[in-house]
């Protein structure tokens, strides 16, 4: 998976402007309590993708951390019930080893 391009980025914008002008403009339309945003670094080896997560985390001023089972790295950011979540999966490996056999 590769990030959006600008053409792609200025789409996405759009169409969750729309979405929420839709939504606003009849509120007999059901809606979710939340929602979630998922943005996956490019599939490389683990370090790499961690780093690309500490990147995106110093741009979202938050922090990254590691999850209970350690192949997950992520980060996150919330904007009321609205969550953007970057995270790096780590398969086959642990932590920042590179995977055996890739």
């Amino acid at each position: 998976m590769t990030y959006a391009d600008s053409t792609e980025r200025a789409a996405l914008i759009g169409g969750l402007r729309a979405l929420a002008d839709y939504l606003e403009s009849d509120p007999e339309v059901s809606a979710p309590s939340y929602a979630d945003v998922f943005i996956f670094p490019p599939d490389c080896t683990c370090a790499e993708t961690r780093a690309e997560i500490d990147v995106m985390a110093v741009l979202l001023g938050a922090k990254a951390c590691q999850t209970a089972g350690g192949q997950h790295y992520i980060v996150t950011r919330s904007f009321g019930p609205l969550e953007y979540r970057a995270i790096a999966i780590c398969k086959g490996h642990h932590l920042d080893n590179e995977p055996s056999g890739e």
